[in-house]
């Protein structure tokens, strides 16, 4: 199992840097419309995985709390969206197609800040894969080595259009290819270094597993709602964002029940 847990936290990664590369063979910078599909499709992989990987396996997990079992889901719930909420505010960071820089003020250049901002809600990501490995880990838990790869997979797939999200914007302000390649590819980095230093601390921690795999949920439920969502839905026709959404909440929903 050991072998399978390592490569589960960096599966994510993996997409990040396929993502990114995709600098090397795309000419043109992603128009409006594919960001918007790209992003729509993340969104919806993001919210399946909060319910089906995180907030059920959480709830399942208290079932001996009987009606109350839903009580360390709600508690952990909070506390990941309170946490991204505080990250929001004291990390300085710049949305895609935003020209208004959010958090304390700084002199850091665009680029940075736009980095800071995908590697803010990639932070949770790695959280989540971390936490549902060592679910597995404990031998205690309702999840199953396939259901953690299958989150595993399903970030990786929304993890690729991100990649892209990132480097190709970077050369089209006249980065050089392998410059924006790497920056898309350190974007990704904090994902799996979350998810290793959440599994260390988890293994310490069986009791809070609830816990922690709601307060995951919580933390991507908040990147959802207050990036990905906006992005997909602004200006005309945003409709293909919505459509895409529900592409990824139903590919990573199979997913999870398919190999859960």
């Amino acid at each position: 199992m050991f072998a399978e847990v390592i490569q589960g936290l960096f599966i994510p990664f993996a997409g990040t840097v396929l993502g990114s590369a995709g600098v090397f063979f795309m000419k043109r910078k992603l128009n409006i419309s594919l960001q918007r599909t790209l992003t729509g499709f993340a969104a919806g992989v993001m919210t399946a995985a909060s319910i089906w990987s995180l907030l059920l396996p959480s709830i399942e997990q208290s079932e001996s709390l009987g009606k109350w079992s839903f009580v360390p889901a709600v508690i952990g719930f909070w506390i990941g969206i309170l946490f991204l909420l505080l990250l929001d505010k004291v990390i300085p960071h710049l949305h895609q197609g935003s020209d208004e820089p959010e958090g304390p003020h700084t002199k850091l250049k665009k680029t940075t800040m736009l980095i800071l901002a995908v590697t803010l809600h990639n932070i949770p990501e790695g959280m989540a894969v971390g936490v549902v490995f060592a679910g597995c880990m404990t031998g205690e838990s309702t999840i199953t080595i396939a259901g953690a790869l299958a989150l595993s997979f399903g970030i990786a797939i929304q993890n690729f259009p991100e990649g892209a999200i990132i480097s190709m914007p970077l050369k089209a302000e006249g980065m050089k290819k392998s410059k924006a390649f790497a920056y898309g590819v350190l974007s990704g980095a904090v994902e799996p270094i979350a998810a290793v230093l959440t599994l260390l601390a988890a293994g310490f921690v069986v009791p809070l597993l609830p816990y922690l795999l709601s307060f995951a949920a919580g933390a991507m439920v908040y990147v959802v709602v207050e990036e990905l969502i906006p992005e997909m839905s602004a200006g005309k026709h945003s409709n293909v964002g919505t459509v895409l959404f529900a592409a990824g909440f139903t590919v990573m929903m199979a997913l999870d029940v398919a190999l859960g």
